[in-house]
């Protein structure tokens, strides 16, 4: 660590009554990782609510909190999310600590429906958000002057930090850590938490495999060879051959495990991967293509316009996921 980052960074997990467990320990869990190998630590971790003590969760299990002191400064403010934010968003006490701490804070961040507990403040008025989509048309409805990228994992705009629900919480706190130590840190982090790798901020909170029906698991340990080998032969021939059958009878089972049939999934596999990273890095759309499994950008092109309305290029300079820095190809 430098000069810069001697002081750990003092990481607050604010929680109410019927919050999500997972909406504060997964971050927790995170920003835990780093100091099993850093000297000095780079953070130092406390769970406030506003009286302190015993907090039930939403599950019954209880977490212990400190009293919010006043005048607390945070390097980082992770409001958790919760069934109790039906609740909390009309508490006056509630929202009014969290305006005042905020203003005190470096980066202010939201789990899941904590995104309700920010705007409740007024922090996000003007501002992009996201929130778990099960809530998000009532989020428009209670905010309709924040922006809503209802689509994405996590979203950040200035100094505040959005995510989606529980999980998203994780791969936020993992970005928390890389814009803090570099991605070297954030991954390793990843592997000590047993994760296959941090999604992007951009990628959709409904993936491709979430509209996959896998009756009995059969293709798993092939579908999950596919996610990762986009740029390999991906023929019926060659996966047939992978799963020892025969490329007609494969064809069919697979369809009937999947209700897709496999040119179709690898289709929307690789559109998947190239988007986000057409949207959220600055790799040339050559090597977007290849390594997405298109072969080139024509072919990559062609595909988009079919499955997005657009093309790669008018994508990428719509997104907000890009930053200045990053040409536009």
């Amino acid at each position: 660590m430098d000069s810069a980052t001697a002081v750990p960074r003092q990481i607050g997990v604010l929680i109410f009554q019927d919050f999500q467990l997972l909406d504060a320990a997964g971050p927790i869990s995170v920003f835990e990782m780093p100091a099993r190998g850093m000297t000095p630590e780079p953070y130092r971790l406390n769970v406030y609510s506003l009286k302190g003590g015993p907090v039930r969760s939403s599950c019954g299990v209880q977490m212990i909190s400190e009293p919010l002191p006043a005048m607390l400064m945070l390097d980082t403010l992770v409001v958790s999310g919760g069934d109790g934010t039906r609740t909390v968003m009309h508490d006056a006490a509630f929202l009014d600590a969290v305006r005042d701490l905020s203003a005190r804070t470096r980066r202010t961040c939201s789990v899941c429906s904590g995104s309700f507990l920010l705007a409740a403040a007024g922090l996000l008025k003007g501002r992009r958000a996201t929130t778990h989509w099960r809530r998000s048309s009532a989020f428009e409805r209670y905010f309709p002057e924040t922006a809503l990228d209802a689509d994405r994992i996590f979203v950040r705009d200035g100094k505040f930090w959005t995510s989606a629900g529980i999980t998203a919480g994780i791969d936020l706190a993992l970005a928390l850590v890389e814009d803090d130590l570099g991605n070297d840190v954030a991954r390793e982090a990843a592997r000590e938490l047993v994760i296959h790798h941090r999604r992007q901020g951009g990628q959709s909170q409904f993936s491709v495999m979430q509209d996959v029906k896998l009756a009995t698991g059969r293709f798993d340990e092939l579908i999950g060879w596919v996610q990762t080998n986009l740029s390999a032969d991906l023929s019926v021939e060659a996966l047939a051959a992978r799963a020892a059958m025969s490329p007609r009878n494969f064809a069919r089972v697979f369809r009937a495990e999947t209700g897709v049939t496999p040119a179709r999934l690898i289709e929307k596999l690789r559109l998947e991967a190239a988007r986000v990273a057409v949207e959220h890095t600055s790799t040339s759309l050559q090597e977007i293509a290849r390594a997405s499994g298109f072969g080139d950008p024509e072919r990559m092109r062609v595909a988009f316009i079919r499955a997005y309305g657009q093309p790669p290029m008018v994508l990428r300079r719509q997104s907000p996921g890009r930053t200045k820095s990053q040409s536009p190809d």
